[in-house]
C-alpha cells in the first residue's frame, strides 16, 4: 500500500510533458496558501490572479507563518498554519526570512520536519526566450529532505569547539532512491545519478550509496550511475546535458540544486516542489524575499508561478497545469513584457496581465 501510494505522488509530480493533457479530476480543492515575506505576498497575488483567470478549481487558504515565541522561548510556526496544511494536505509557500540570532528556528527546515516532507524535487530546465550561456538544460535534482547535515543535531564539546553531526538512515535513503527511480519511470527519464562522497564518509555517505545500489537493482530498466559530488560540479558546469535525475543527501542535494538552478538563469525561474511521507506536499518558491523591492512591484513570479503549475500535476489538474504553463513561457519567448530580472522594463502586474491575456485566450 505505502509503494502505491509513493508511486501514485511521483506520477502526479510530471513537469513540462506534453503527454500531461487530462484532468483526473474537477472538484476544488483547498490549498494553504504561505505568502511569505518581502515580495512574497505580491507574487503570490501575482498566482492567485492568474489562476483565476484560467479558472483553475482551486480555493485559498491563507495563513500567516510570523513565528511566535513559545514557551522553550524558541520561536516557532503559528499551530494555525500548521493545522491547515495538516488539513488541507496541499500548500503553497512564498519565500521566508529566518532572522539570524538565538531562539529561531529556520522556518523552511521546521516545515520540512513538520511534514515529514523527504523528497525535494527541483526540475531545472532551458526556457527559450530567457538565454543563458548554457541550452537545452534538463536536469531534475531530489534531495533527500530530513537528515544529513541539516539535522539539527549540534553541540558545543568544549569552548571554542563545536560538533554537528550528520545523520544518515537505511530508512530515508531507501524512501528517497525509490522515489528517485519512481519519479524517472513516471516521466519518462533514463538515468538516475547518486551524488556521493563515500570516498570520504564512507560509513553515512557509503550507507546512503549503498540505499542506492539496492534500489537500482530491482529498476534495471533505469540507467544507474554513482559519481563524487565535486565531480558532479565540474561536469555540470563543462556540460550539464549529460544529467538526467540527480538524488543525493539534504546538503548536497541544497548546494547542487542552486547550481542546476544558475544554468537556467537563476532561482527567480525555478521552481520546487517537497513530498511528504503522509500525502502532504508543499510548492514553493526558493529565491529570497528581496526586501529592497519589496511593495514596489518590480517581482518576478515565474518561480512560485511554475511551483503552483507542478501543484496543479500533483493534484492533477494537468490541463489546468498545461494552459497557464504555456501561457508564461509564451510570454517570456515572446519577450515583450518581462520584469527587471528577465531582461525587460515592465512590472509584475503588467507581466501577470499579460500571461491572464493569454490563458483567457486559450
Amino acid at each position: 500500500m505505502a509503494a502505491r501510494v509513493l508511486l501514485n505522488s511521483v506520477q502526479r509530480l510530471i513537469v513540462g510533458k506534453a503527454f500531461v493533457t487530462r484532468n483526473f479530476s474537477s472538484e476544488t480543492r483547498t490549498v494553504t496558501l504561505i505568502p511569505g515575506d518581502g515580495i512574497g505576498p505580491e507574487i503570490s497575488e501575482s498566482v492567485k490572479t492568474i489562476f483565476a483567470a484560467a479558472q483553475a478549481p482551486i480555493a485559498w487558504e491563507p495563513v500567516d507563518v510570523t513565528p511566535v515565541k513559545g514557551p522553550d522561548g524558541l520561536f516557532a510556526i503559528p499551530q494555525k498554519a500548521i493545522d491547515s496544511v495538516h488539513k488541507n494536505k496541499i500548500g503553497l509557500k512564498g519565500p521566508l526570512a529566518t532572522p539570524i540570532g538565538k531562539g529561531h528556528r529556520s522556518l523552511n527546515l521546521a516545515l520540512r520536519k513538520e511534514f515529514n516532507l523527504y523528497a525535494n524535487v527541483r526540475p531545472c530546465k532551458s526556457i527559450e526566450g530567457y538565454k543563458t550561456p548554457y541550452d537545452d538544460v534538463d536536469i531534475v535534482t531530489i534531495r533527500e529532505n530530513t537528515e544529513g547535515e541539516y539535522s539539527g543535531i549540534e553541540h558545543v564539546i568544549v569552548q571554542g569547539v563545536v560538533q554537528s553531526i550528520k545523520l544518515i538512515t537505511k530508512e530515508a535513503s531507501i524512501r528517497v532512491a525509490e522515489f528517485a527511480f519512481d519519479y524517472a519511470k513516471s516521466n519518462q527519464r533514463s538515468t538516475v545519478t547518486a551524488v556521493h562522497k563515500a570516498n570520504i564518509m564512507r560509513m553515512s555517505d557509503g550507507l546512503f550509496l549503498r540505499c542506492c545500489r539496492h534500489v537500482a537493482e530491482k529498476n534495471t530498466d533505469i540507467k544507474f550511475n554513482e559519481i563524487y559530488l565535486d565531480t558532479v560540479c565540474l561536469n555540470m558546469v563543462q556540460d550539464p546535458t549529460q544529467f538526467d535525475v540527480l538524488v543525493m543527501p539534504n546538503l548536497y542535494g541544497d548546494i547542487l540544486s542552486d547550481l542546476c538552478a544558475g544554468l537556467i538563469g537563476g532561482l527567480g525561474v525555478t521552481p520546487s516542489g517537497n513530498i511528504g511521507a503522509d500525502g502532504a506536499a508543499i510548492f514553493e518558491s526558493v529565491h529570497g524575499t528581496a526586501p529592497d523591492i519589496a511593495g514596489e512591484d518590480k517581482a518576478n513570479p515565474t518561480a512560485l508561478l511554475l511551483s503552483a503549475i507542478m501543484m496543479l500535476r500533483h493534484m492533477g489538474f494537468g490541463d489546468y497545469a498545461c494552459r497557464i504553463e504555456k501561457a508564461c513561457f509564451d510570454t517570456i519567448r515572446e519577450g515583450n513584457v518581462l520584469t527587471g530580472d528577465l531582461g525587460g522594463k515592465s512590472t509584475c502586474s503588467e507581466f501577470t496581465n499579460e500571461i491572464c491575456r493569454k490563458v483567457e485566450a486559450t
